[in-house]
């Protein structure tokens, strides 16, 4: 197996003559963001399930994104520790067994939901939620960095992009599948409310386990694989250190406008939704990350200009056909501004990634403060349409902080997959703020979170590294 050279070295030819094997595996990876995606997302709905069941308050409620996220700081520091003493351990065993490993752990803490039902014990769904994080942060770290090499650097921020559309795939159905299980076809009435998630997440553990056998007899084309390198190299690119943060505050953000949006949407001067009618509203934040991704994809791929501009046109208008047909003309009307303006942020991105990331950004901080200051249903759209302009912040955060470490882009991964710590603390922080200054309020969380983003987009992405192909 060829280990990975220098940034930026990687051969035309070689992907070339590897184009055929790394679009198979471009394609079997997209499953795997898939089903990642439809898992994380349940997280928003056990939150307003788990808040009624036990009583809690909405900082106790929160505690489930504590658990699931604070999973990914503590597998990604365990990495990050062996890595600098021992060698990167992907670089050892290589990727494939790398996303196999996660995926078992992933299937053993679903299984801990039956018993924890059973129990009717909190504490126990929190331990399943935290062992599914710890598989799910070995997959981040392994299929991050290898969707950006299996072609040229200059367009891995397109494919990270795409990979990360099915993800919110998975994220959009989800909330729908997600809402119905566990508020109407599990639900049983005079049982405990907990009762509802059994069968689903034994259902997650059984897919865990069928992917786990999937990729250990597929064949994979091996990359940057068997070069190992000992001590903490990637920590010495800036750009990387402060792209930690970048990530830490976009997952924050991100994972605390969804896991609020149930409970905004029912307070009286919003929206005034039952919960499970709210749920259904999750769709348009988590397809609004689709949607973005799937122009991400095709704003920084090598097409055209002309193609670019046509494929991309072609999504927001399939994206109207497909809400009149499933919510009717009025709500896809309302949501039409929000796929224009998106557009248009496209265009003014200029097909590149920083400036990109930087505007879409700002346009999240003002829909939040819109959503603040003048509530109902004005302050219901603005929040679900964040979801169109948070969509490009993983991915091109990701390839801007890993662009250039060569042969520590996976110990830079295991890094920025730490920082995912941010969805485990600042959502709790909003709820914090949510149990004492209200829900409206407590959107200053994700507020802040994303102002960062564009300091990295403009400034951050850029210091203590020469000129990139990725920016």
């Amino acid at each position: 197996m060829a280990s990975l050279p220098p940034s930026g070295t990687r051969s035309a030819s070689a992907s070339h003559e590897g184009g055929g094997t790394n679009r198979f595996a471009f394609s079997v990876m997209t499953s795997l963001f898939f089903v990642w995606g439809f898992m994380t997302v349940f997280n928003d709905i056990l939150i307003p399930k788990f808040k009624e069941a036990f009583e809690l308050s909405y900082f106790q409620a929160m505690l489930v994104q504590f658990s699931f996220f604070g999973a990914y700081f503590i597998g990604s520091l365990l990495y990050f520790v062996i890595s600098v003493l021992s060698g990167d351990p992907i670089a050892r065993i290589g990727y494939k067994n790398g996303i196999v490993t996660g995926l078992l752990i992933s299937a053993c803490g679903s299984a801990l939901f039956y018993p924890a039902a059973t129990a009717a014990s909190y504490p126990l769904f929190l331990a399943g939620l935290f062992v599914i994080g710890i598989g799910f942060a070995i997959l981040q770290i392994a299929a991050n960095p290898y969707v950006t090499i299996l072609g040229p650097e200059s367009t891995a921020s397109s494919r990270l992009n795409l990979a990360q559309a099915f993800n919110s795939l998975g994220t959009t159905l989800g909330p729908l599948i997600g809402g119905w299980l566990i508020f109407h076809f599990f639900h049983i009435e005079g049982s405990h409310d907990a009762e509802a998630v059994k069968i689903p997440y034994l259902v997650f553990s059984g897919i865990f386990l069928l992917l786990a056998a999937l990729f250990f007899f597929i064949k994979l084309p091996s990359i940057g694989e068997e070069k190992v390198e000992r001590g903490a190299g990637a920590l010495r690119h800036p750009h990387l250190v402060l792209g930690i943060v970048a990530i830490f505050m976009y997952v924050g953000g991100e994972v605390s406008i969804g896991s609020a949006i149930v409970n905004f949407l029912g307070q009286h001067d919003v929206a005034g939704l039952a919960a499970a009618e709210a749920a259904k509203f999750l769709s348009f934040y988590w397809g609004g990350l689709m949607i973005g991704r799937f122009m991400a994809a095709i704003s920084l791929g090598d097409l055209t200009k002309g193609k670019k501009n046509l494929l991309m046109g072609l999504v927001p208008i399939v994206a109207f056909g497909v809400v009149t047909f499933s919510t009717g003309i009025h709500t896809a009307i309302t949501y039409a501004p929000y796929l224009l303006l998106c557009w248009i942020g496209f265009q003014l991105g200029g097909w590149k990634t920083d400036r990109t990331l930087a505007l879409f950004a700002s346009i999240v901080v003002a829909l939040i403060a819109l959503a603040m200051l003048l509530g109902g249903h004005v302050a219901m759209w603005c929040i679900l349409g964040i979801g169109l302009f948070t969509s490009v912040g993983w991915s091109n955060t990701f390839s801007l902080a890993i662009d250039g470490l060569g042969d520590f882009k996976s110990q830079g991964s295991s890094l920025l997959v730490m920082a995912i710590l941010g969805g485990a603390l600042l959502p709790p922080l909003q709820g914090f703020l949510a149990d004492h200054v209200g829900i409206r309020l407590s959107f200053l969380v994700p507020m802040v979170a994303y102002a960062y983003l564009v300091f990295y987009g403009l400034i951050g992405c850029r210091i203590g590294k020469s000129v990139s192909g990725t920016a």
